[in-house]
């Protein structure tokens, strides 16, 4: 299928070949029909993506000074990685779209197969979009009305925070398709509408619709607005302009009466004069896009809705009623459409977006069919032997850290799956895989591919890793290998009655580090004391790794690197776990503990997992102490030591060991031997890792079987 997207290194506007979504749980798959581009959003991340590298930085400063932090603690060579990394990263565009339900996802009643539904799917031939995002359209409403939907809903939401009543006088400042489409709704609820705008045209239109609009250069907008409202002021202003100047946020405060209200749906420069506000006890509000429930990993992607009595208007509602307005014409959107533009000459569009256009509607071919979920991408004359590789997973980690490490490791890249499509052409395209695809059972079908990288979100890891076992694939796993005992016990089960030997490898690259390494040359096989301090970095609460089902927690996420690492170190397993977390009442999603470990051989550890510090400090510093020695392994960048004879000090660039772990992962599915991590150790990892939550809800030390 065909997909918009935006190229944020080049600046190119690419209509690009990707593969079909599939259809996941609590979504819809959608072929589209018509979809909106907004000019102003869009027309930004079009702009910011044609600006030069200095261009960008200066849009984004708060960007700039986490680079400036990543060189402090990284070294400048990996930080430019990551940024031109991130660069690569193509940007989809749209979220104005209107078409027709071709499949249904497990978990939905509410839609069927034929439905015509709007959403905010992105410009794309075929969409996958939670049930929460998609309204039905009524009957008489037509593809091209409906893909107004979501552009509506954003002014609507404004207007809800604005709560204007009947006969009140509202300003909109700003009369673009935000602006006009607000402008009719508040006409459509008695209130008395003034708006400003630069364009000409655009206070034509609005003046057209029953409101007073002006030319914002050639009135004093305070004073037209003074006059109007016979020296009061306005109830209530709404901003959907789009401007860095200061003087919008000042010029509204200036034509409110006193108590009155102002919501921002635009962008403006948001410099506040206390004065303005103080005297008549203004209030301000920031509106959030379409309304409740935006941004919501719980309603909008796993799919719970709020309560109606609870939450009246919720962005899902607020699609129905700029549906239902259009349908009872007290919206009426066909007078803002002013281009037309078939899928296939979208740049007619995308090249002149700082011109006159106001709503440009995009035009999907009748006759699409639901397309292939896997596409070619590149051939090859020579087929190989070992060694050949598919990856399940082109997220961040996929494209920021393995495939910079793996690319030259030997590998013969066959297939790249997403769940999405974009992602994972976007890294086939780069790296040169033969297929990309969004369904990873073809991946698993082919005989040909003898190692299977997983590389999703965790709790699809275990699930992923049998499947790859009973397809006779070798499997590596991004850590954790498994989010609970059950699960692991599933994979121990699949693995010992495998029929011909496989190897199960987990994505715990420290110990392949060469500081890893030579520390462990250094210390030889006595019991050892270690301390691990993670400067892991704050994560906002409503992120997944979070989530116990999902993410499993940053202990079981995260901390179980530096249980292997231990494991590697002393050369032995676990046996007993004790954790404690800060606080007096922890979760057991904490990212704040202390975990002690004693060892089998007598070694023992403690790692110190921490969320609370500055980002200014080395995430990573490992001490080990040994018959009178001492090393100190500083973020993986130095290896000191004291106490060693013929040894003091090494340095490298930061080096965790991802290069490593697959130069080896890679000669050994080729030329075969023993996995990178011995089986065993894995599991006790693992283990250790569900014990350290056990050991904080039970107050106890766990004992490791």
């Amino acid at each position: 299928m065909k997909q918009i997207i935006q190229d944020l290194k080049n600046g190119n506007t690419i209509l690009e070949e990707v593969p079909s979504p599939l259809v996941r749980k609590g979504h819809l798959l959608i072929k589209t029909h018509r979809s909106l581009v907004s000019l102003g959003t869009e027309k930004m991340l079009v702009e910011f993506g044609k600006a030069n590298l200095l261009s960008k930085a200066r849009q984004q400063p708060e960007k700039v000074k986490q680079v400036l932090d990543k060189i402090k603690t990284e070294g400048l060579l990996p930080t430019l990685e990551a940024v031109f990394n991130k660069l690569d990263e193509p940007l989809p565009l749209g979220y104005c779209n209107a078409g027709e339900v071709i499949v249904i996802g497990e978990g939905v009643s509410e839609f069927k197969v034929g439905d015509r539904v709007a959403s905010n799917g992105h410009h794309a031939e075929i969409i996958c979009v939670p049930k929460n995002l998609c309204a039905n359209i009524p009957d008489n409403v037509t593809y091209e009305e409906a893909a107004f939907t979501v552009i509506g809903s954003i002014g609507l939401q404004g207007i809800r925070l604005l709560n204007p009543t009947m006969g009140e006088t509202v300003v909109v400042i700003g009369l673009g398709l935000i602006g006009l489409i607000a402008t009719e709704l508040l006409l459509a609820n008695g209130c008395n509408v003034i708006g400003f705008d630069f364009d000409a045209r655009k206070v034509e239109m609005a003046n057209k619709s029953g409101a007073k609009a002006f030319v914002a250069s050639s009135v004093d907008v305070v004073k037209t607005v003074e006059e109007l409202t016979k020296g009061i002021g306005c109830d209530a202003v709404l901003i959907t302009a789009s401007t860095k100047s200061n003087d919008v946020i000042s010029q509204a405060a200036q034509m409110s009466r006193k108590k009155g209200r102002i919501v921002l749906v635009g962008v403006i420069g948001l410099d506040i004069q206390r004065g303005d506000f103080f005297k008549k006890e203004l209030t301000f509000q920031v509106s959030c896009s379409y309304g409740p429930g935006r941004y919501d990993e719980d309603y909008e992607s796993k799919g719970n809705d709020y309560p109606i009595g609870y939450i009246r208007w919720t962005e899902k509602r607020n699609f129905e009623t700029i549906l239902n307005a259009i349908s009872k014409k007290q919206l009426n959107v066909q007078p803002l459409i002013t281009e037309r533009v078939a899928l296939e000459n979208y740049l007619q569009i995308y090249e002149k977006m700082g011109g006159t256009s106001i709503a440009s509607i995009l035009e999907y071919p009748l006759n699409q069919k639901e397309k292939d979920s896997v596409i070619a991408v590149k051939s090859f004359n020579t087929r190989p032997g070992k060694g050949v590789l598919g990856i399940i997973g082109a997220g961040n980690f996929t494209k920021m850290t393995v495939m910079p490490a793996i690319k030259n490791a030997g590998a013969h890249y066959k297939y790249i799956s997403s769940a999405g499509g974009l992602s994972s052409k976007s890294l086939a395209n780069k790296y040169g895989f033969e297929f990309s695809t969004t369904d990873y059972k073809e991946i698993l079908k082919d005989k040909e591919v003898d190692i299977v990288m997983i590389t999703t979100r965790h709790n699809m890891h275990a699930t992923m890793v049998t499947e790859t076992l009973m397809a006779n694939k070798n499997v590596f796993v991004e850590k954790p290998l498994a989010l609970s005992n059950e699960e692991l016990n599933k994979i121990i089960d699949v693995y010992t009655n495998l029929k011909s030997p496989l190897s199960v490898n987990v994505g715990f690259n420290r110990r392949f580090s060469p500081h890893a390494q030579k520390a462990k040359q250094l210390l030889g096989n006595s019991p050892i004391n270690i301390i691990a301090t993670m400067n892991a970095g704050f994560i906002p609460a409503d992120v997944w790794v979070h989530d116990m089902k999902i993410g499993g927690g940053r202990i079981v996420g995260e901390a179980c690197h530096f249980i292997d690492l231990m494991i590697f170190l002393t050369g032995s397993k676990v046996k007993e776990v004790c954790m404690n977390a800060m606080g007096l009442h922890p979760q057991e999603n904490t990212d704040n503990a202390i975990i002690t470990l004693k060892f089998e051989n007598g070694s023992q550890g403690v790692i110190n997992y921490f969320s609370n510090g500055s980002k200014e400090y080395p995430k990573e510093r490992i001490e080990v102490y040994s018959q009178g020695r001492v090393l100190i392994l500083d973020n993986f960048r130095k290896l000191i030591g004291y106490g060693f004879k013929g040894f003091s000090s090494m340095s490298t660039r930061l080096d965790k060991g991802h290069k490593h772990q697959f130069e080896k992962l890679i000669k050994q599915i080729k030329d075969g031997g023993a996995p990178l991590i011995p089986f065993d150790e894995i599991i006790n990892t693992s283990k250790a890792s569900f014990a350290a939550i056990e050991s904080m809800k039970t107050n106890s030390w766990i004992s490791i079987n």
